[in-house]
């Protein structure tokens, strides 16, 4: 593998959970950005964000993308506000693919954990809506390949991991 697969997409569209476990099949190097901000500071995203505020927030998310887009390729399933800055576009288009998980505002719904999502923390569908209708049109210029996660985990991890295959 050359290049990087970077999963963009709302927060509860599958980046994670269908990063994870592509790249343990493939046995590819993996890293969750949020994750990795979590346990480099020892708090979740939602006290990052209490603490620090959304600014400082995305600035540690694009020092992060800076650093890893000289690691070892792999899958990086990014934060969902992490596309939306220009500059990580730039970056992630320079050294990888980008891959939009799109999934249907239901099935978002059913699996968000708000209080581990800090743009959605105590937000009805209404809220999460709007996030949806403002960030899905910058999601969908970046992404290079779209790939519907609206059909199930199952057939998601054998959409990504073909979409995958498709670059190393």
């Amino acid at each position: 593998m050359e290049r990087h697969i970077f999963l963009v997409g709302m927060p509860g569209s599958g980046k994670s959970a269908l990063g994870r476990r592509v790249a343990s099949k493939l046995q590819l190097p993996y890293l969750d950005t949020d994750v990795y901000l979590t346990e480099t500071t020892g708090m979740d995203t939602a006290q990052l964000y209490q603490y620090f505020g959304e600014q400082a927030f995305r600035d540690a998310e694009t020092r992060l993308l800076q650093n890893l887009v000289g690691a070892t390729p792999g899958i990086i399933s990014t934060g969902g506000g992490v596309c939306l800055r220009p500059e990580n576009r730039v970056l992630m288009k320079n050294h990888g693919v980008i891959v939009l998980i799109d999934r249907p505002i239901d099935d978002i719904m059913l699996d968000i954990r708000a209080e581990k999502r800090p743009l959605l923390a105590q937000k009805g569908r209404e809220e999460i809506e709007r996030i949806y209708n403002e960030r899905m049109p910058v999601y969908r210029s970046a992404a290079d390949i779209v790939m519907n996660n609206g059909n199930g985990f199952h057939n998601g991890l054998a959409a990504l991991e073909e979409v995958v295959r498709r670059f190393y």
